[in-house]
């Protein structure tokens, strides 16, 4: 009886030691030759609409969410006493084409000149900011294949490229400064890692997160 016990145990203890083995060898394989994080977001370059110089606000002609293409007029300041040689100064134009994501300004209101009356993106110009532990960025070079998981999308799957490597850690641009007191806890330094997209046909939205795997080896 004992005997068919330890028999019966036998291939237990192999199957074991083979999920065991399994999963160990995942793991080394996949630290191995990828370097991942959901620490990741859609991301675009902000750009403000501004006013060339300071006056009342008379009109602003956009909308959230609207397209608009460079050069078109958006809004007007009034000129009051100024002369006429500076009307096109009093013109607000979009500085791009693209999507306005925030109107800010109100007619009416005091405006300055260089003053953001609304924010905009190009859609065309989206890409995934990564923050990569600072033990694994060595890892990480220019041109290297990514794989990036999108989250708006229930997990859509695209492709990209490793385009920048920050020289800074993102707690270095804190506004906050790090504490000097002597209660000082050791974090691991996250390091900024900008990803092209190569291809996209969706409407990714800025700020949303992605999950990215990069292929180091």
């Amino acid at each position: 009886m004992k005997s068919n016990k330890k028999m019966l145990l036998i291939p237990v203890f192999i199957l074991m030691l083979v999920v065991v083995g399994g999963i160990i060898a995942y793991y080394w394989y996949d630290s191995t030759y990828f370097v991942s994080t959901d620490d990741s977001t859609v991301q675009s370059d902000l750009v403000k609409v501004a006013p060339q110089i300071t006056g009342k606000l008379a009109e602003i002609n956009i909308k959230d969410g609207q397209y608009v293409e460079k050069d078109q007029i958006v809004g007007r300041i009034d000129m009051g006493s100024l002369p006429d040689t500076s009307m096109d100064s009093s013109i607000v134009r979009a500085p791009i084409d693209g999507v306005v994501l925030k109107k800010q300004g109100t007619a009416g209101e005091i405006v300055t000149a260089g003053q953001p009356l609304a924010t905009m993106i190009n859609p065309s110009a989206i890409y995934i900011n990564a923050n990569i532990d600072e033990t694994k960025v060595k890892k990480v070079k220019i041109g290297q294949k990514v794989d990036i998981t999108i989250d708006q999308y229930d997990g859509l799957k695209l492709t990209g490229k490793v385009t920048d490597i920050g020289e800074y850690a993102n707690s270095d641009l804190a506004i906050i400064p790090t504490s000097t007191s002597g209660t000082f806890t050791k974090v691991v330094q996250k390091i900024p890692v900008k990803i092209s997209l190569s291809e996209n046909n969706y409407k990714l939205l800025p700020g949303t997160n992605t999950v990215v795997k990069i292929h180091v080896k």
